[in-house]
């Protein structure tokens, strides 16, 4: 397919890949948050993404997704909380201490707006109306934006659930496998990309919320000290 000079791809693949690129270089964690962020809010602010805007509110339908979301918190906490077997090697939790002893506060908030807004808008974008469509279109000569948010096809649905999983560390595979696959159902049934990032951010912030409250303080089936810092 000839590319198009307003195909509208970049608002969807520049954020998403600039992030991963910040991580995989160990990019310092002001940055991982702030330049994605900035580059969301730049395409935002030219119109990129029409699938968030317009969209009708209601407190139901958003109280079920926050409910989605943090079922699925739970769906990927329960296995390295409730077998120790399963859980990483030590060296890769999130660091509070990293900015300084003195600037654990503000660590833990740039954390939490990384995990809890940035991270869930840039992939949803990217994972639920962008990649599905696209893989729906790219052997055709149709505009991936023709394409309705949230209609089943085989192809795109295992794309999407091939690419969520293993664009996480391998020992996240198996719960990301999961939780994708809660998700997509949800999807489905919304056909709303904000709806999903609402679910995200669930997620993300309740495993957030459980970390804080809960590492350290009890223990687990085997009577030892639960750390769960690694899920951050």
């Amino acid at each position: 397919m000839a590319a198009r000079s307003n195909h509208g791809y970049w608002a969807y693949l520049v954020p998403y890949f600039v992030f991963l690129v910040l991580v995989e270089r160990g990019a310092p964690l002001p940055l991982k948050v702030a330049v994605p962020l900035v580059i969301l809010l730049y395409f935002a602010w030219n119109g990129a993404y029409p699938e968030l805007r317009n969209r009708p509110w209601r407190f139901s339908t958003t109280l079920a997704d926050v409910a989605i979301g943090v079922l699925g918190a739970v769906l990927w906490m329960a296995p390295y909380v409730l077998l120790p077997s399963l859980r990483p090697e030590p060296g890769g939790e999130f660091d509070a201490r990293q900015l300084g002893a003195d600037h654990i506060g503000l660590a833990l908030t740039l954390r939490a707006i990384g995990f809890g807004v940035v991270t869930p808008f840039l992939e949803e974008l990217f994972i639920r109306s962008w990649l599905p469509r696209f893989v729906d279109v790219f052997d055709t000569r149709r505009d991936f934006r023709k394409v309705p948010i949230g209609r089943f096809s085989a192809r795109s649905f295992v794309v999407v659930v091939v690419m969520f999983t293993f664009s996480h560390v391998r020992w996240e595979w198996p719960v990301a496998f999961a939780w994708v696959l809660l998700t997509q159902w949800w999807f489905y049934r919304r056909q709303d990309v904000m709806a999903l990032v609402v679910v995200h951010a669930s997620s993300n912030l309740a495993i957030f919320i459980a970390v804080l409250l809960a590492s350290g303080r009890w223990t687990g089936p085997d009577g030892s000290v639960i750390d769960l810092w690694f899920f951050l």
